[in-house]
């Protein structure tokens, strides 16, 4: 298992889109994704979940992950969550 710790960096926290983001990207993931902070835990199934969390921009995020390509995956959790999402893009 694979553990990381990510500080929310966009503006507006991770909202809708988002979330909608990172739940796309690891969608069919066949290992096991977990992300908490102090709101609590969800996987990355779920935009609802991710969003009942409340990251707002400076929110520490532990995210952890077990399955195939650990640590690729885990590193790219850190980048989405610590990414300054401009939506629409430019």
């Amino acid at each position: 298992m694979q553990t990381r710790e990510a500080i929310v960096a966009n503006a507006q926290g991770i909202h809708c889109r988002p979330s909608a983001l990172i739940v796309k990207e690891f969608l069919g993931y066949p290992g096991k994704i977990r992300i908490a902070n102090g709101s609590g835990s969800c996987d990355v199934s779920s935009v609802m979940q991710l969003l009942s969390l409340e990251m707002h921009q400076g929110s520490r995020v532990k995210i952890e992950v077990e399955g195939e390509n650990e640590v690729a995956v885990a590193d790219r959790l850190v980048e989405l969550f610590e990414t300054h999402f401009d939506f629409p893009p430019l």
